[in-house]
């Protein structure tokens, strides 16, 4: 599509007239429209236009000069939009669909209600709650301006000249103002500039009233904004429409209890605060519902190159038939998908790396959930959206994992006894996925857990299995691509037989293997190296243990554990009793030999908190998995009780 003609907005124009001054509504979409297409002398002829549709087009930013002040409905739908501050240019528009444009975030959702006051629908949904949300921001932010300024003003020396001052003040303002969850801190950002500009322009004798709907000269501060480079989006940026379906409870405790129980002593307890817990997973949003079980949860990782192994403050949960993403700082369920008939046993993420239709290239994360059926739901969680499905196995799929090499493998590991790694490829234009498999590895009991070796990941994967712990050759340089379990690992101690069921498997560092369910009541610390080097041709290896850890004596199974890569020295594990295990084994993987006879306890137990806000039947709950980020700021555990726990640590 080339650009606009007078007689192409005739024909779609209605009513039908043979002047663009008289059309009121205006069908632009599906033209595969480019930003530069939007011909602002044509289309500010429209003197009376009040609905204009853009939807499914390849729009990249709206012309900030189209002069359609009477516009009241406007459509965005499906295009590639990466900023909203053009927005300003419609003061009457009162409905406004942004839906299905995959670099927009929260953010950019109260940017839209800040700008258009008299906005009552986004994407089809009320937007009083969001404008409530920017009024609360917006008076503090310009309450902590306020006095940032006070602040930096009487700390100038009078030879300092006045521009110069102000101009370093609006530079320390949006560097030290700070209110709001991490998730929000682009539009803080924003808010804080204009604030700080508007201050300096009044000489401080003035500051904008924060109430929302008297800021008469917001759209004159939002316009000087847009000659400003927009700031590139955060790789913990969420999704535009915020689910509506979610409960929140926030504790009321003060701190979670702590055990520091370490053998020498010399490690103390982490302070852990516990912040939220959630029933996000609910039939019906029932707060009745204490049944639904919860499998799987992740973090999500950072999305901008060059940040490999961070993670932000976003977490993914899986169970019964939903898929939840949590902004872990304030309890917000920023998305929730559902399938109907599904059950979620597990969710992975990946940052994929995708190019526009202008050529132009963007990160953004994908999250991958699978469970009952066997289908993988490749989620764009940002856009809020599933953007492909995956038909990988004819039974449940139990375990999902990404290659921490290649960004666009993934295997699926079911309960039909097979493990399949498939390269999910590049999303196209239309953010639609084309899978492909590339291996498939047989195993002799189902697979429980995945884990690609650390030190060489393109070229081993261990597997947790209902029958043991398990290796394959993953490597893609060679002809067989349907492949046998090439090494067993059997464990030395005298209850450790083969076909023991290993249900909790992760890699301490680079060499260090943390397993769990091969023995009752303990988590083996084993070396990979080691016992590779000592595996010459044989099929059944014993691992060189390293150390024996204490955990829960209890027969059940399916406690997953995980552990802190980017730490080095933290393993966590959940119980039966709703207790979270926490090991830092720092000093155990320095000890020499000989190894201690007795398992190594604990550094600290936490125990499970009765908030007030739940149920009191929530008594007891087991903590099927328990991660945290590796930075261990945050720490998600899920129940069996339908319960999402979320700790800080100080």
């Amino acid at each position: 599509m080339g650009p606009l003609s007078a007689r192409l907005l005739m024909q779609r124009g209605r009513p039908k007239s043979d002047r663009l001054g008289k059309i009121r509504s205006l069908d632009l979409s599906g033209l595969k429209l480019l930003s530069e297409h939007l011909d602002p002398k044509l289309l500010c002829r429209l003197k009376q236009l009040q609905e204009l549709d853009l939807s499914n087009n390849q729009l990249e930013t709206l012309p900030a000069n189209l002069g359609l002040s009477h516009l009241r409905i406007l459509r965005c739908a499906n295009n590639q939009l990466g900023d909203v501050t053009a927005l300003c240019q419609f003061p009457q528009l009162e409905e406004l669909s942004l839906e299905g444009n995959p670099f927009l975030t929260v953010s950019d959702n109260l940017k839209v209600s800040f700008l258009l006051p008299n906005l009552r629908k986004v994407n089809g949904k009320d937007a009083s709650s969001t404008s409530s949300q920017v009024e609360n921001l917006n008076r503090e932010l310009t309450s902590r301006v306020t006095a940032h300024w006070e602040k930096f003003m009487a700390s100038l020396s009078p030879e300092e000249g006045a521009k110069k001052a102000q101009a370093d003040f609006v530079r320390s303002a949006v560097r030290d103002v700070r209110y709001g969850p991490e998730s929000l801190s682009e539009f803080t950002q924003w808010r804080v500039r204009m604030i700080s500009e508007e201050l300096v322009a009044s000489g401080g004798t003035q500051v904008l009233d924060a109430d929302i709907q008297e800021r008469s000269s917001k759209t004159i501060a939002a316009q000087e904004s847009m000659a400003r480079p927009v700031a590139l989006k955060r790789p913990d940026d969420v999704p535009l429409n915020l689910s509506s379906n979610k409960r929140v409870c926030t504790s009321t405790l003060a701190r979670v209890e702590g055990s520091p129980v370490g053998a020498d002593g010399s490690q103390p307890a982490l302070k852990l605060e516990p912040l939220h817990f959630l029933q996000c997973h609910s039939k019906n949003n029932s707060p009745e519902d204490l049944e639904t079980q919860l499998w799987a949860c992740a973090f999500e990782p950072a999305c901008e190159e060059g940040h490999t192994g961070a993670t932000s403050q976003t977490v993914a949960t899986c169970g019964g038939e939903a898929v939840c993403v949590i902004d872990c700082q304030t309890g917000i369920v920023l998305h929730k998908y559902k399938a109907p008939g599904e059950e979620f046993f597990s969710v992975a993420w990946t940052a994929l790396t995708v190019v526009t239709q202008a050529g132009h290239k963007k990160r953004w994360s994908v999250l991958a959930a699978a469970g009952l059926r066997g289908h993988v739901r490749l989620l764009h969680v940002r856009a809020g959206f599933c953007c492909g499905v995956i038909r990988a196995h004819k039974r449940a799929i139990a375990t999902l994992c990404f290659s921490p090499t290649h960004e666009t493998h993934l295997f699926t590991a079911s309960y039909d006894k097979r493990i399949i790694l498939w390269d999910i490829g590049a999303p196209n234009h239309d953010y639609e996925f084309q899978a492909s498999q590339l291996l498939t590895l047989d195993t002799t009991s189902t697979p429980l857990r995945l884990c690609p070796v650390a030190s060489c990941p393109d070229t081993y994967l261990l597997a947790g299995c209902e029958g043991g712990c398990c290796c394959w050759d993953v490597r893609l340089d060679q002809p067989q691509k349907r492949r046998v379990c090439e090494v067993e690992f059997v464990f030395s101690e005298g209850s450790e037989a083969s076909g023991r069921r290993v249900d909790g498997l992760a890699f301490v560092n680079k060499d260090v293997v943390a397993s769990k369910g091969n023995g009752l009541g303990t988590i083996c610390l084993w070396s990979w190296s080691q016992t590779w080097v000592g595996r010459g041709s044989q099929s059944t290896v014993a691992v060189v243990v390293l150390a024996w850890l204490q955990w829960s004596p209890t027969k059940l199974a399916y406690f997953s554990l995980s552990t802190c890569p980017a730490d080095e020295g933290t393993v966590l594990c959940g119980d039966e009793e709703g207790n979270v295990w926490i090991y830092d084994v720092r000093h155990v993987l320095t000890q020499q030999p000989p190894l201690p006879a007795a398992p190594q306890a604990p550094t600290q137990i936490l125990k499970w908190p009765q908030p007030r806000a739940l149920s009191q039947t929530v008594t007891k709950t087991m903590v099927n998995m328990v991660v945290a980020n590796p930075t261990f700021t945050y720490l998600a555990a899920l129940t069996d009780s339908n319960i999402v726990a979320i700790w800080k640590r100080h």
